[in-house]
């Protein structure tokens, strides 16, 4: 069971997932302070310096004047404005990546063309030149299957 499982690890999908992991729980840590600390702010401010992680609906009828005063309470809260904050993290996150992936794809392509044709293909192309040259040469005898 030792020697499957280091079969299983030892492969190259599982640790390029773990190395991917990895780099995305780093990636998001950026993401956030870039939305906590970059975007929001100037968007806040466009919207009349509105703040939306203090945006919330308290389900216990108190009025409170920040999210921070509600928890202290210990108020029951639906957090609104902490769910934009985490859509636009996955928004910015979705397409980080998408152009990530397509630059990789992009690289990956022109290093194919670099590599030039295949061994399959070469074998293709020169079948293809033997089928032609001997279509072009004429036999002299006819087949033994075909009356002369």
């Amino acid at each position: 069971m030792l020697n499957e499982f280091k079969k299983f690890i030892s492969r190259g999908n599982v640790v390029e997932l773990a190395v991917g992991i990895i780099i995305g729980a780093a990636f998001t840590g950026i993401v956030n302070s870039l939305v906590k600390d970059m975007l929001m702010p100037p968007i806040g401010w466009i919207m009349g310096g509105i703040d939306f992680s203090n945006y919330f609906i308290s389900l216990s009828g108190g009025r409170y004047d920040s999210l921070a005063a509600a928890e202290a309470a210990g108020a029951a809260t639906i957090n609104y404005g902490r769910f934009i904050n985490a859509l636009i993290n996955f928004l910015i996150v979705s397409g980080a990546l998408f152009l990530i992936v397509r630059q990789v794809n992009r690289l990956h392509f022109m290093h194919k063309a670099e590599a030039g044709p295949s061994r399959q293909e070469v074998l293709l192309e020169e079948i293809r030149d033997a089928l032609r040259a001997r279509a072009a040469t004429p036999d002299t005898a006819p087949p033994p299957d075909r009356p002369a």
